[in-house]
């Protein structure tokens, strides 16, 4: 193990753990079920994407020569190794949790998911008349004879038959079209539902009358992502991986997820049809694609099974304006979502699409809803005739088709479009708007951290800055120059833009603190982000800490730096939070011997987001802002119910109440404490 592996965890490794923290809260009998039931199916959404797109680039990377391998300190087999040894056991924990308790729970209130073994007489009749009336004209049966890895569509449920004497047999189960979860009678009080795929299972060998039925068995198929080298690897190293790969092999399997108790001697003839290796074996449970749990019946409806419902809250500086231009040129404004509503925002921008004053909106989209009030607002503006520039991020991952669809519409309606720089991502969440006051054009800025996409917005937390602020809009107005190719560097002098200042904006910071703790005077670092990879920025935390300064850090995601080592880390601290809510906002904040400085926006510390993605970060100077934001984070560093303890082991220790303490419950005590800012009534506490 090399000098750099001691000072750092592995970012994939440490990506499993984050996913263990959303098994924990399937797991967390405190939740109501329904809450357990759909962290169920995060976990597995999540884990899905994470043998799409991340062993996806482990298993490509194998096939680099040696030579470049070695140069780039990759080391994919033994990493392999190590993720499936986890993932095994995250498996074989998830399946413990629904059978163990998650069908139990969903007993206690009358709803069950049946096993047609032991399934009535009249439910089985009901079953059989579903599976010849229903399933049998919609089953697509493929023979391993004519089968190979492209017959296989990614993600999709096949059932596999073994029958004496005959090849193989795969059924493709029309999910998709009939849902994974089927009604079938039940007795008053009760509701009761099967898998598709047990009523496939159970009846299937009518399809093959001719032959010695043996058995049939679940799979799922898991491929490829596109691989997004440009996000780790650049300049002459990306040319050299693409060299040595010589082509993107888009679209193999890179798992096959099957049930444990499957004979090695089926396993083998799968692997042959497949063209996959033993280590791209993964063995689950009876059931796979618990993603589909999203959509699990809810036959009762009943409030107390899920969360309290926490509707955004009003704003009353925004409820009350007629006039957004006006509140927010009297000073900066901010909102946090979910907690507030994302609706502001979309009236604003359909206010200034009306606006006759208004001359331009330039704005960056990064993952565009299929259908929102604010792309209708930006088609309004081009109808009234007013000049709409849009960066449309045409590689934004899995989106790629929807942002290219939605930019040939603008086109097509006159706006002025750009797309992607070659090698780099626009990451930024930024607005611009222009207005013609008196006799001098006044620019307004919206700057956030999460994408402007109403949807997302109600689950992802995040900070949306308002402000006419000269200093940050004359910044703002450089970087949309630099998005439309009409400058290379942006002039800025406020903002923290990538990948030009960022990284050398947060070093500058992390250095006054350092200089500060070694003449005795007071020092601090407090940063919220989703992720934290970057190997520079984890040295600079580390010689931070040795210098004497206190980091706290709030990471949601994964997390490569290893905090409370001796001699390494002992005053850095990190926490992470996982509640009904996805944590997404960054924040940092440096103590500056008391004259604080904080700074939010988009970008985490990965090498990306700093080097490869332009990101805007923005000051904070409005107090009033200032002082919401920094009270959210200390919300969140005063957490003991959703908070865990990370450790240079990986743990996931919920951080312990000590005697006396009130519970804190961070994303509960913040849309309180929003509430109360704007003068309306305080409500009771949300149970915990």
């Amino acid at each position: 193990m090399d000098d750099q592996e001691k000072r750092t965890i592995d970012r994939d490794i440490d990506w499993l753990a984050f996913n263990e923290r959303v098994l924990q809260e399937a797991e967390d009998t405190k939740n109501p079920i329904y809450e357990r039931i759909k962290f169920m199916a995060i976990f597995s959404s999540n884990l899905d994407e994470f043998f799409r797109v991340r062993v996806s680039k482990l298993r490509q990377v194998k096939r680099l020569e040696k030579r470049i391998r070695k140069r780039l300190a990759l080391k994919p087999n033994r990493l392999l190794k190590e993720i499936f040894e986890r993932v095994d056991a995250q498996q074989e924990r998830l399946g413990r949790i629904y059978g163990n308790s998650i069908l139990p729970g969903l007993a206690d209130h009358g709803i069950f998911l049946v096993e047609p073994s032991e399934a009535s007489a009249e439910q089985l009749g009901f079953m059989q008349d579903f599976f010849e009336g229903t399933l049998v004209p919609r089953l697509q049966t493929l023979v391993a004879v004519e089968a190979n890895r492209e017959s296989f569509r990614d993600g999709e449920l096949y059932l596999v038959t073994s029958i004496a004497g005959e090849p193989l047999h795969f059924l493709s189960v029309p999910i998709p079209e009939l849902g994974r979860f089927v009604a079938i009678p039940s007795q008053p009080g009760t509701h009761c539902y099967v898998f598709i795929e047990d009523i496939v299972k159970h009846f299937c060998k009518r399809l093959f009358p001719s032959g010695t039925f043996d058995s049939v068995y679940a799979l799922k198929i898991s491929r490829d992502a596109e691989l997004y080298l440009d996000d780790e690897y650049h300049g002459q190293w990306m040319e050299q991986v693409y060299k040595s790969l010589e082509l993107r092999l888009n679209g193999q399997p890179t798992r096959l997820l099957h049930e444990g108790d499957m004979s090695s001697h089926l396993l083998k003839a799968l692997r042959k049809v497949l063209g996959i290796g033993k280590i791209d074996m993964v063995k689950g449970g009876r059931h796979h694609n618990f993603s589909d749990f999203f959509g699990f019946p809810d036959p009762l409806g009943d409030p107390v099974l899920k969360f309290e419902v926490m509707p955004p809250l009003v704003h009353g500086e925004f409820e009350r304006s007629d006039d957004f231009f006006d509140l927010i040129r009297k000073k900066d404004r901010i909102l946090h979502f979910p907690y507030h509503r994302f609706g502001y925002l979309e009236s604003w921008v359909e206010q200034a699409s009306q606006d006759m004053d208004v001359i331009r909106i330039q704005i960056s989209l990064y993952r565009i809803a299929r259908d929102s009030k604010l792309t209708e607002s930006l088609l309004l503006a081009l109808d009234q005739g007013k000049e709409v520039i849009i960066f449309v991020e045409a590689k934004a991952r899995f989106d790629e088709e929807n942002n290219i669809k939605w930019g040939r519409i603008f086109e097509e309606r006159g706006a002025i479009v750009f797309y992607s720089f070659p090698n780099v991502k626009v990451h930024s969440k930024i607005l611009l708007i222009d207005r013609q006051e008196e006799k001098q054009v006044v620019s307004y800025a919206y700057i956030g951290t999460g994408n402007f996409n109403a949807k997302t917005a109600k689950l992802y937390c995040d900070h949306g800055l308002f402000t006419s602020n000269k200093q940050l809009t004359e910044d703002l107005a450089q970087v949309f120059k630099v998005l439309r190719r009409k400058v290379i560097l942006p002039l800025h002098k406020h903002l923290l833009v990538s990948p030009y200042t960022s990284r050398l904006g947060f070093e500058h910071l992390i250095q006054k603190e350092m200089e500060n703790a070694q003449k005795g005077l007071p020092s601090g670092i407090t940063i919220k982000m989703n992720s934290l990879e970057d190997k520079d920025m984890i040295d600079w935390l580390y010689r931070a800490g040795a210098a004497g300064v206190p980091i706290r850090l709030l990471i949601r995601g994964f997390c490569c730096l290893l905090p409370q080592v001796p001699g390494l880390s002992e005053n850095i601290h990190v926490t992470s939070i996982v509640d009904r809510f996805l944590e997404h906002g960054r924040i940092f904040l440096f103590h500056n011997n008391g004259k604080e400085r904080m700074y939010m926006g988009s970008a985490d510390w990965m090498t990306r987001n700093l080097d490869r993605r332009i990101e805007v970060i923005a000051p904070i100077a409005d107090p009033d802002v200032f002082k919401e934001l920094k009270t959210i984070l200390e919300l969140q560093l005063s957490d003991n119910v959703k908070a865990r303890y990370r450790d240079a082991n990986g743990n996931n220790e919920y951080v312990k109440k000590r005697t006396g303490d009130t519970p804190i419950r961070s994303q509960y005590e913040i849309y309180r404490y929003l509430k109360s800012l704007h003068g309306t009534p305080l409500p009771p506490p949300l149970p915990l």
